[in-house]
C-alpha cells in the first residue's frame, strides 16, 4: 500500500501534507485492516510536518511526498530540489529553532538523506504499532550514524534500534 503526491510549496502545503498522511493511515487501518496506532498516526504527521517544512524553507519549487507501508512501518519520503543534505546538530536546549531533524530522528526507526540526480530524497521510517514503549533516537554525533564508504557527500543513514515486539 502506498500513496504519493506533489505539493506546490505554498503556505498551505505543510498542513495539506499532514492531512494527506493522516488520511492515508486512516485508510490503511480502516480499509486494509493494518494495525495503525493513534500515536503512530500522530508521529507520522509530526515527521511529515518537519520534513515538508524543511523542504519548503530550503528548496525552491515543488516538494514530492510518498508514503509506502512495508510490514509494520510506514516510510515518509520527501523529495525536494536542493541537493544539500541536512545535518543534525548536537542537542542544545538554548538554541532557538532548527530542531526539526533532531525531532524526526528521535521518533523514527530509521532515517536516510540521499542526493538524487536532481535534489535530494529524505526517508524516515515510523513504526505503525506504536512502539509499545520508549523509542530512543540517535545522537547525531555518535557511532549510530552509518556512513558507508564514499557516502560522505551522497547520503547519510541512521539505523535505529528497531521496534520492540508488541501485540497490535
Amino acid at each position: 500500500m502506498r500513496t504519493g503526491f506533489a505539493l506546490g510549496g505554498d503556505d498551505g502545503c505543510i498542513a495539506e501534507a499532514r492531512h494527506r498522511a493522516a488520511a492515508f493511515l486512516d485508510q490503511a487501518r480502516n480499509d486494509h485492516h493494518l494495525p495503525v496506532a493513534a500515536r503512530s498516526r500522530d508521529l507520522t504527521q509530526l515527521v511529515v510536518s518537519e520534513l515538508v517544512t524543511n523542504a519548503r524553507k530550503y528548496a525552491p519549487g515543488p516538494v514530492l511526498m510518498e508514503l509506502p507501508v512495508y510490514g509494520d512501518e510506514v516510510e515518509v519520503i520527501i523529495w525536494d530540489s536542493d541537493p544539500a543534505l541536512p545535518v543534525a546538530q548536537a542537542a542544545d536546549a538554548g538554541r532557538v529553532g532548527q530542531h526539526g531533524l533532531e525531532i524526526v530522528m528521535a521518533v523514527a526507526q530509521g532515517f536516510e538523506a540521499r542526493r538524487e540526480p536532481v535534489g535530494k530524497r529524505i526517508t524516515a521510517r515510523i513504526d505503525l504499532l506504536d512502539g509499545c514503549g520508549d523509542i530512543a533516537g540517535p545522537n547525531p554525533q555518535s557511532a549510530e550514524w552509518d556512513r558507508t564508504p564514499g557516502a560522505r557527500s551522497r547520503s547519510r543513514t541512521w539505523r535505529g534500534p528497531g521496534s520492540p515486539a508488541c501485540s497490535p
